[in-house]
């Protein structure tokens, strides 16, 4: 069986596409396809949509809500953990990546050459704003984090169920699906394919989201902002002791000379600054440490159906 997790959040004008393009992948597949639907805490009527037409739907389907939006790893995740096929794919609902990729996830996992599939995008059809913001997040994430990360990011993926159970084991909250995809290694390839124009509603993946989601990446897998603190902290040493052995020599040289206001006050200022930027890094350590001790669930799952598909 195939098993494909679609997380949901401000989806309800993509809806009836949705099932529709799934009812017409269902006929392509060799082994029946169940989907897993997860809604985000949306706000919207997705649930309701889902709900309507899921039990005349083509497939067998699962039908989750969270009490709240987690977020969509979150989602995914508690997709991941309902599912119960062999192979299993990550598709958004907006139908920004065609339905037929995901299908093609499924059939070469089936031929066992990979443990997971990473969806690479050679274009995408979106307004020229949206392209630069990406490709400015996708290059920042690539030099900053991980360069094995392709250029045009990761949207989509699928795996094989040893893949899933490790991925799923790895309860860290605040951190970065993506970054763990890469971090657990396996048996890694890619399939390209061209992002679709986005047809229905407005994506959530605001600038908010955005730079958290790169926060979180960077304090969890990269120690830059300890190496840049250090840094600093060496080029702050270093005009210190600079500053010292001039005010020495003027001493020594000039006889007994008056401080300057100012450049006492700068010097305060940027040593005092960098301490706050200092406990600052120390301190997005530390609170991510301890959230990951608190034991608290990535998600609350709040109703949970099940639709075995209508025959046809």
């Amino acid at each position: 069986m195939y098993s494909l997790i679609v997380p949901v959040y401000m989806n309800e004008g993509s809806i009836g596409e949705l099932v529709q393009a799934l009812e017409g992948m269902q006929a392509e597949l060799d082994q029946p396809l169940e989907v897993v639907f997860v809604v985000d805490g949306s706000p919207d009527a997705s649930y309701t949509e889902l709900k309507r037409r899921l039990p005349q739907a083509a497939f067998a389907s699962q039908l989750i809500s969270h009490s709240r939006n987690f977020g969509s790893f979150a989602a995914i995740r508690t997709g991941f953990i309902a599912a119960r096929g062999s192979y299993f794919a990550v598709m958004a609902a907006d139908l920004q990546e065609p339905p037929e990729l995901a299908a093609q996830f499924f059939r070469q996992l089936a031929r066992d050459e990979h443990d997971v599939l990473i969806g690479t995008r050679d274009s995408r059809q979106d307004p020229w704003s949206s392209r630069l913001a990406s490709r400015l997040f996708w290059g920042a994430y690539r030099r900053l984090i991980n360069r094995s990360i392709p250029s045009g990011g990761v949207d989509v993926f699928a795996c094989n169920r040893e893949f899933r159970d490790q991925l799923i084991a790895l309860g860290e909250s605040n951190s970065s699906l993506i970054g763990l995809l890469f971090w657990l290694g396996f048996r890694r390839g890619t399939v390209r394919y061209e992002r679709q124009l986005r047809r229905h509603g407005k994506s959530a993946w605001t600038l908010r989201r955005k730079l958290k989601y790169m926060t979180d990446s960077v304090f969890s897998f990269s120690d830059l902002p300890i190496r840049i603190l250090l840094l600093l902290g060496l080029f702050g040493t270093g005009m210190a002791v600079l500053i010292g052995l001039a005010v020495l020599l003027a001493r020594l040289t000039l006889g007994p000379v008056v401080p300057g206001y100012a450049a006492t006050m700068t010097t305060v200022l940027l040593f005092g600054g960098l301490n706050a930027l200092g406990l600052g890094i120390i301190g997005a350590y530390v609170w991510r440490a301890f959230a990951n001790t608190q034991n608290r669930p990535l998600a609350v799952v709040m109703k949970s159906e099940e639709f075995s598909g209508a025959t046809r």
